[in-house]
């Protein structure tokens, strides 16, 4: 399935449907980001998805890192909540999803680097080598919101 990421974009189609997404920074001791390369869109991002009947969201963030990437984590914080109205994602089926994703600090604890059926490359990146990659802006905010280490979560 491909999607389309509408970011303030007045002729972006018309969300019909609404769901709980997680997301994670993780970083390794050295300060590296884990970054996955989509499948669906060719853009880098940070690894997540879409929660599950039956499981916290603790539960998974933590399973969506392991299939997307390897990697064991542990949730360690919260970075933000982002439900930004103006953020749609359009996905070929006919979905059109108004964004709304909690995103999570965690630490690597075990696995290995893999690819999935949702990630074409894995990846631990330098945070200067992120000005280089193409990252959509809501993932960028993110992403420099984990960075920040700010005390308090953000939310949009």
């Amino acid at each position: 399935m491909s999607r389309t990421d509408y970011l303030n974009d007045p002729n972006a189609p018309k969300p019909n449907s609404i769901r709980v997404a997680v997301s994670a920074i993780v970083q390794d001791p050295t300060g590296r980001l884990l970054m996955i390369r989509r499948t669906d869109n060719d853009k880098y991002a940070i690894p997540g998805g879409g929660q599950d009947v039956g499981e916290t969201l603790a539960q998974a963030v933590v399973r969506e890192v392991e299939e997307e990437t390897g990697i064991h984590v542990e949730v360690t914080g919260l970075v933000g909540l982002y439900s930004n109205p103006n953020h749609v994602i359009a996905y070929d089926d006919g979905e059109v999803r108004q964004e709304f994703s909690i995103c999570f600090r965690a630490q690597p604890i075990g696995g290995e680097l893999r690819t999935s059926n949702e990630s074409k490359e894995v990846l631990w990146v330098e945070p200067n080598r992120l000005p280089d990659l193409d990252i959509h802006p809501s993932i960028r905010l993110r992403i420099e919101h984990g960075l920040s280490n700010r005390a308090e979560p953000y939310f949009t």
